[in-house]
Parts: C-alpha cells; structure tokens; sequence
C-alpha cells in the first residue's frame, strides 16, 4: 500500500508546522532511484519557533517524546513541502533517533518512540515501522531531539 501524504495528513487532521529552512549547506530532502531520503529535523513549532531542552536535565523522558512526535510532524512537513504532490510513499526504511541528553539519561528508545508511534500511525503499522536507532548526544542549539530518515517510494 503507497499513500498520498498530502491526503493522509488532511484525512488525519495533523497540524504541521512550517517546513524548516536548511541550516548549512544541505539537501532537506534528497530522492534517489526509488528512495527518499530525509536530513535530520528538530522540533519546529506551529509559529516556526524550536522547542529547546536537554533530556535527564532540563525535560523529562515524556517531554522529550512529545518533542520526537514534533520532529516528525515536522519531517512530514519537509516531505510535503519539497516534493511533488503525486509522490507516493510505500514505507519507512531507517530512522536515526538523537537525542540531547544527559549522560546518565537512559530512555532515548521510549523517547524516539514518539517519532515512530506517529509515522505509524500515518503509514499504518506494517509500512511505517522500520529498522531504527536511538542514541543520546548533545545537539545544536539545545534542541532535545533530532531524527532522520529514509523511505521507498514509487
């Protein structure tokens, strides 16, 4: 089963954020052959703010995957915004989960979990869970988490 995101997010009443702007010299997206692959997204707000916070610290791990969630709402953002809209999506392939923690933090898997619970959701549980990572480091800017991924598509 492929979807059309632009019709799934509507169907799903999901509030994206703005698509980010690239902050170094970058492709937000780049496709190749029959992959789409996605540079890594922070949490971008509704107003295009950034949600800030280190886990162990400054957030705790329920915070921190509220925070994945909206890197996600943000990436679909990106997809959206930088291909066309006849783009079809068959499944997720990788997820790269970072998070900002402490060193002692040791729920970076439940916190990246509010990425994946969402791409689920979009792309339905056999084609939206793929192979993932989930490390903890520090990030630019404070931001608490950061993800990228890949994706086949038609």
């Amino acid at each position: 089963m492929s979807i059309h995101l632009k019709d799934r997010i509507k169907a799903m009443s999901l509030d994206l954020p703005p698509a980010p702007e690239p902050s170094g010299v970058y492709r937000p997206i780049l496709i190749v052959e029959n992959h789409l692959y996605v540079s890594g997204q922070g949490p971008v707000l509704s107003d295009g703010s950034l949600m800030y916070g280190k886990l162990g610290s400054e957030l705790n791990k329920d915070e921190g995957k509220v925070a994945a969630r909206q890197v996600g709402l943000t990436m679909l953002s990106t997809i959206i915004t930088h291909t066309s809209e006849s783009l079809k999506i068959k499944r997720v392939i990788k997820v790269l989960g970072m998070v900002n923690a402490t060193p002692d933090f040791k729920h970076h898997p439940f916190v990246i979990n509010g990425f994946s619970e969402l791409f689920s959701e979009v792309f339905g549980e056999k084609n939206g869970i793929g192979v993932r990572s989930a490390v903890g480091m520090n990030l630019p800017n404070n931001i608490p988490v950061e993800v990228e991924a890949a994706f086949l598509i038609e």
